[in-house]
Order: C-alpha cells, then structure tokens, then sequence
C-alpha cells in the first residue's frame, strides 16, 4: 500500500538528529589549546537565538502570505493573531535567556574574547531577515561603519535581503490592510466629523476644569492646557490629509493616512465584536516592536556589563551601538503614537444604529 511506511516508528535521538546538535558546539579556545569553560555556554546562548530566529521568520513568513491577499478573509485573521502571539512569546523568552547569560563574570568572557574576532552578532543573517520582513527599511537604520547593514554579508545573502525588502514586508502589508478595512465606510455616519467634534467638546470641557481650578496657579493650568492639545496639535495630522502627509514626507511618521484613521477607529471602537481581533492584531504588532526593543537594551546593558566600552569584537561601538538600535530600530512606531489621539470612552462619538448592529457580529467578506 501507498501509505504502508507512512506511521513507522523513530527513535526520540534519531528524529531530533540529537547526535548531529551536540557535535556543533565547537570551542575555538580548546583548538587553539586553551579551553575556556565559559565558551561552551557563549555557543550554545548564540545558536538557541539562531533557532528561535527560525521559528521567528517561519511564523512572519505564513503571515505575510496570508495579508498578501488581496481581500483579508477573516477567518485568517485569528490565526494572524495566534502566530504573532507565538512570536511575541519566543522573543519574551529570548529576553530571559539573557539572564543565563549573565551568569557569566566579565573575567569569564575575557578568557575566550579574543579568539572571536571578527565574528560578530552583527552578521546574524536570521535577525536581519527578521527585522526585514517586519519592515524595518535600510535608509531607518544604523549603518555599519558608515556604509549598509548589507556588507557584513555575502553577494548571495545581499540578493535575499534584498528579496525581502521588495517582496513586502508586514508593515507594508498590515498598511495595505488599513487601507482596504470597510470600517470607514458608513453610510450616515461621517467618522472624521463626528471625531473632530468629539475631540473640540473634550478639550473644551477639559480646559474649562482647568481655569475654574482653584489650587492651579496661572502656571500650571498654562502647561496642562498645553499638554492637554487639541484639533490644531496632537490631533492635526489625523485631522488633515495635508497635515498628515506633511508628518510623513518630513520623516516623522511612516504610516499612510488612510490606515492611520482606519487603526484610530479599530482602536477607538476596539469593544465592538468585529473590531476586536482586528485591535489585538495591531496591538500585538505594537508588542513585538516593544519587546524587540527591550531585547536591544537588555542586550546592550550586557555588553557593557561584560566589555564596558571596548569596542565589540566585529568592529563595531559596542554597548553605544546596541543602545543606539533600540531606540532607533522600532518599526511600528505609527501605531504606538495612535494613543496620542484617543479620547476617553464617555466621549466617543455615538454610533448609528445601523452602524452598531453591522459592528456588533462577526462577518466573512466571502458571505452574504
């Protein structure tokens, strides 16, 4: 029969080819004769995150072909949101390998260092490809040495990042995806209108607590009302097409403005059943941005724990370089800035009622 071998039975160190993975911790320090017990550790902590970074891009990989499509169906979108779940799982747990790591002494470090040169974390082929894929563009990064990230690897994995690059990546999918949501469309029922009058009644209503406080001295109500804002400042650029583009062309924002106003709405009337998953989707993509950033820090805060201010073994700043790329490497940071723009929910402009009940049940575009 077809299927005769098809449940044969293997062996838990044959499937797992354990014999072949613990044959690839290869100590430089004991070749060259001075075997430095910590380096087994430093190998083992590099090659787990390499492993991670394959479950990474495969999860990223199946979600950027299913927002490739033209029409999302929304069946797919919980297992959209699952798998980026898993990814923000997997870099929580990169975050606390770290830890393992700093069981390591700078003394520790030092008996093996200089056997790396010039290897370096810098030339992780899998983490590029990550931050890639996620939509981080060369021209948002820190460069190496003054020239692009892409030196630091072969002809052949310039091509691939390149392929990445132009291929799409989730961000610009996840734009794509604003851009198309049928959530703006309302027939009687002018979102922006309704928003802008939102936003006036608050902050008028706001400003008037403000001057009839009386424990405020004339100072204090001047700098809440200025961080208080209003139409003409923090919610300007989603206000006007004009103003927003503005945002865009001058390097300050990235996001189109019509996915801009379409994830205000999704996170505005995130309680509506139908906007739910599509909330925690772009909430989790605001996760992974954060906890990517966290790993940069911790991973910075290491190295100066370990080297100081040495400069890192691939030629590189450093602690200063690593601290540079977290701030400097976020990719979602549009949707981070949406909370800027949010109103409480006692002053949220009501929805129609033909508005409500559409949003009030979950639906497949493939129905009726």
């Amino acid at each position: 029969m077809k299927d005769e071998g098809k449940y044969t039975t293997i062996h838990y160190q044959n499937y797992l080819e354990i014999d072949a993975l613990l044959s690839l911790q290869k100590n430089r320090s004991a070749a060259l004769g001075e075997n430095a017990h910590d380096e087994t550790l430093f190998i083992i902590m590099h090659q787990a995150y390499e492993l991670w970074f394959k479950q990474i891009l495969t999860e990223l990989a199946s979600v950027c072909k299913l927002f490739r499509e033209e029409r999302v169906h929304e069946d797919n979108m919980n297992t959209v949101l699952l798998r980026l779940k898993r990814v923000s799982t997997i870099i929580e747990l990169m975050i606390e390998q770290i830890k393992v790591m700093e069981t390591m002494t700078p003394l520790d470090f030092l008996d093996f260092r200089d056997y790396l040169f010039p290897a370096s974390g810098f030339q992780s082929m899998q983490f590029r490809m990550i931050e890639a894929l996620l939509g981080l563009r060369e021209d948002d990064r820190m460069t190496y040495h003054g020239k692009s990230y892409k030196i630091a690897f072969t002809e052949q994995q310039q091509q691939q990042l390149d392929e990445i690059e132009k291929g799409g990546s989730l961000f610009e999918l996840v734009e794509g995806w604003l851009e198309r949501t049928p959530f703006l469309q309302f027939e009687g029922f002018d979102f922006l209108s309704a928003y802008r009058a939102a936003v006036d009644r608050m902050v008028a209503r706001e400003k008037e607590a403000i001057n009839k406080s009386d424990y405020l001295t004339d100072r204090m109500k001047t700098m809440r009302t200025k961080m208080l804002g209003d139409s003409s400042t923090y919610f300007k650029h989603v206000l006007s097409r004009e103003s927003h583009d503005e945002l865009v062309g001058s390097g300050q924002g990235r996001l189109s403005y019509d996915a801009t106003v379409a994830a205000l709405l999704i996170n505005l009337y995130r309680d509506k059943p139908i906007l739910n998953i599509p909330f925690n989707l772009l909430a989790e993509l605001t996760t992974i941005d954060a906890l990517l950033t966290t790993w940069r820090y911790r991973h910075a805060q290491m190295v100066m724990r370990m080297i100081g201010n040495k400069i890192g073994t691939g030629g590189s700043s450093g602690h200063e370089y690593l601290s540079q790329t977290a701030e400097k490497h976020k990719i979602f940071r549009d949707l981070h800035n949406i909370s800027s723009l949010l109103i409480p929910r006692s002053e949220l402009p009501e929805l129609p009622e033909g508005v409500a009940r559409s949003l009030g049940f979950y639906y497949s575009s493939g129905r009726a």
